[in-house]
């Protein structure tokens, strides 16, 4: 028996009709739902135009600040200026994109052919052609009426205080399109300054168009983080100023100068000549100016290592300030003769007097008492042959490594400073240890990173290890500020306060083979004061100064000029001075 077929009736067709637009109701409300509610940041954008949706997509760069002691005020020391991108919307021209970027190189001086492949891209909405360009050719472009041509509020870097500290700071430049962070915390800091840039997702067809009904969304941009230095402005300013004007007096090649907080190893100032600046860092004829010498420009320092020497002997108690040798004014190892700077033989000497009259052969007979190896470790335990970490790019190791083997004239030479190579920085911390009680911290330049959200990370000091007990740092404090008070270091004084510090003059090696350059030497004093209780470690350096030969005519007299800034900055009265001490 064949089963009948069921003849469908009005009602069914009627049920089968509400169905089906109920379901047409809830796909509609869905799509609303979309549209109105998960893609709302991405219809608003284009509601509101290109203009919109490019600031949303692309963060603004981060700024940095430094500080000063006397105020609660940061103070920027790279921020942004307003300018103007122009950009393409290919999918709206009209025009010739060839005749168009025949007319648009002319004004933007950008290459003729690549402006022709952006504008041809038909069906694309975003191309960049040119940044920070200025209203003058903003102008010309709008009066050549081209639809597809937009132009939207560019943030450009502006560094205010010139080339002010532009070694710690770096410069904003440009890798094709992209603009990145080049040197100093620019660079070194990118990704954190520099955002997150948004992301724009819509369905397109095979011709590159936007499907109307397609799924679409936005992802905006996250801001990049301020971040605040550890720089103090007033000092940084102060020191850069009379580094550049040192420099020019002595006729020197370079120089760089170091100021840290001996406490915590919070840098005070970093500055270094040649600098440049980075508001126009591209008219910079040599690159090699982009380098921060202070990190970067490693050196055998010569007799401003002697203090490490005889922190060593002091530290293992195999001598006294008051222990004696005969300085002959020579000292023979093998078959090589090591004489004093000056020459001549002094007689009975003591371990003080060694520092203040800058003696070789006493060097030697302090680091004969502790011995190579000892030697070698305790310039390690100092920082030196390894970098200090600080957060800037280009640091320098130095090199320690001839004191390996442990023979006997690499570590003499060491004792006073030659054979070996560190950085005006590592030499700065390694200062920074006696005035700190033996205790080794590490510099740090970034005081606090601020981030878009409204919170923010504060970089704490950071305690390397111990270096020599806080006995041994005392006694050699008061040996250095004798230095200063008797010796080769009278120029870096302060009147009115106990500064401990040491000169060294360094020659420089031959390029082309053993031995060192005639007439050319490098000026180096390292310090800190009040000797009591230091509130900054410094280092000078004067590269080849042309019309003075010792570092207590060159680098002396510009750490006392710096020193007596930042003792009346930091409102230090000064003391009577007992001359019979």
């Amino acid at each position: 028996m064949v089963p009948s077929r069921r003849t469908r009736t009005p009602g069914d067709r009627t049920k089968l009709l509400v169905v089906c637009a109920g379901v047409f109701v809830v796909l509609i409300v869905v799509r609303l739902f979309s549209l109105q509610i998960l893609q709302h940041g991405f219809y608003q954008a284009l509601a509101e135009g290109q203009h919109s949706l490019y600031e949303q997509l692309f963060p603004t760069r981060g700024k940095i600040f430094a500080t000063e002691r006397v105020s609660p005020q940061l103070f920027p020391l790279a921020t942004n200026e307003p300018l103007q991108l122009v950009y393409a919307n290919p999918s709206r021209i009209t025009d010739d994109p060839a005749i168009m970027a025949e007319r648009l190189s002319s004004i933007l001086e950008v290459d003729r052919e690549t402006l022709r492949e952006r504008l041809s891209k038909i069906g694309d909405v975003y191309e960049p052609l040119k940044h920070a360009v200025r209203e003058s050719e903003v102008k010309q472009i709008r009066e050549l009426g081209y639809a597809g041509i937009e132009f939207s509020d560019e943030l450009v870097r502006l560094y205010p205080e010139g080339r002010i500290g532009s070694h710690v700071l770096g410069f904003l430049g440009f890798d094709g399109d992209q603009r990145k962070g080049q040197y100093g915390i620019e660079g070194a800091f990118e990704e954190a300054l520099a955002g997150e840039v948004g992301h724009l997702a819509a369905e397109r067809d095979a011709a590159g168009r936007w499907i109307a009904t397609g799924s679409r969304s936005i992802e905006p941009a996250r801001d990049g983080d301020d971040i605040v230095l550890t720089i103090d402005r007033a000092i940084q300013h102060e020191v850069c100023t009379k580094l550049d004007a040192a420099v020019e007096k002595h006729g020197a090649d370079s120089g760089s100068v170091v100021v840290l907080d001996p406490k915590t190893g919070a840098v005070l100032a970093m500055c270094g000549h040649p600098n440049f600046d980075p508001n126009e860092y591209a008219k910079t004829e040599d690159p090699t100016a982009f380098a921060n010498p202070a990190i970067f420009a490693q050196y055998e320092p010569g007799s401003i290592m002697k203090p490490m020497t005889m922190a060593a002997a002091l530290d293992q108690g195999k001598v006294t300030p008051s222990t004696t040798y005969t300085d002959e004014g020579s000292v023979r190892i093998g078959k090589f003769t090591i004489k004093n700077s000056d020459g001549k033989a002094h007689g009975v000497q003591t371990m003080t007097q060694v520092l203040e009259q800058s003696l070789n052969t006493g060097a030697i007979f302090a680091m004969r008492q502790v011995g190579p190896k000892p030697l070698e470790a305790y310039l390690q335990k100092f920082g030196f042959g390894k970098k200090t970490g600080i957060e800037l790019q280009g640091e320098a190791a130095g090199d320690v490594s001839a004191l390996r083997d442990g023979k006997e004239i690499f570590a003499a030479t060491a004792s006073y400073g030659q054979g070996i190579t560190v950085t005006p920085l590592q030499l700065t911390a390694a200062y920074g240890a006696i005035a700190n009680r033996g205790v080794l911290m590490k510099p740090y330049i970034v005081k606090e990173i601020l981030h878009p959200d409204g919170t923010k990370t504060v970089i704490q000091p950071t305690k390397i290890r111990d270096v020599i007990t806080p006995q041994t740092a005392t006694t050699l404090a008061a040996m250095l500020v004798n230095v200063i008070r008797h010796g080769h270091g009278q120029r870096a004084g302060v009147e009115g306060y106990y500064i401990a510090g040491k000169t060294g003059t360094a020659q420089v090696p031959k390029d082309d083979g053993p031995g060192y350059q005639e007439n050319v030497t490098i000026g180096s004093f390292g310090g800190f004061g009040p000797v009591d209780d230091p509130v900054f470690v410094m280092v000078v350096r004067i590269d080849h100064p042309r019309d003075v030969q010792f570092a207590e005519s060159s680098a002396a007299p510009l750490f006392g000029e710096i020193a007596d800034f930042i003792l009346r900055y930091f409102e230090i009265p000064p003391r009577a001075i007992d001359e019979a001490e």
